[in-house]
């Protein structure tokens, strides 16, 4: 499974983004997908993830409230929709796709090449 993400740029403090994954050729309904972060000396850390059922969500403490894990099995996208933004919402964003398995945990199977939000003050 080759995972796209998209939608990543630089926002002002207090903005928005929308990241979109994508994958070519692979359906992503059958999948548990995932957000991750991972800023410059750090490691990566989870964000959101959703059930292959688009019901049940998870997130990190810090973006409760502020962001929202949603998908489109039709248009086989998954989306990031980030409000809000904060300085320390700046990092590289990854999506991960697994099969199955708890959605905090950070075994996914199926990594995109990440795209860059950066938050200016």
């Amino acid at each position: 499974v080759q995972l796209q993400a998209s939608g990543g740029g630089l926002v002002q403090a207090g903005g928005s983004l929308r990241l979109t994954c994508t994958s070519s050729g692979r359906l992503l309904s059958s999948f548990n997908m995932a957000w991750f972060r991972q800023a410059p000396g750090e490691e990566r850390k989870f964000v959101a993830a959703i059930h292959t059922s688009g019901v049940r969500k998870s997130y990190e403490d810090s973006v409760t409230g502020r962001f929202t894990i949603s998908r489109d099995n039709v248009k086989n996208e998954v989306y990031l929709q980030m409000n809000s933004l904060e300085r320390e919402d700046m990092a590289m964003y990854y999506c991960a796709a697994k099969s199955g398995g708890t959605l905090r945990a950070t075994s996914y199977t199926y990594w995109g090449q990440g795209t860059l939000v950066t938050v200016s003050s």
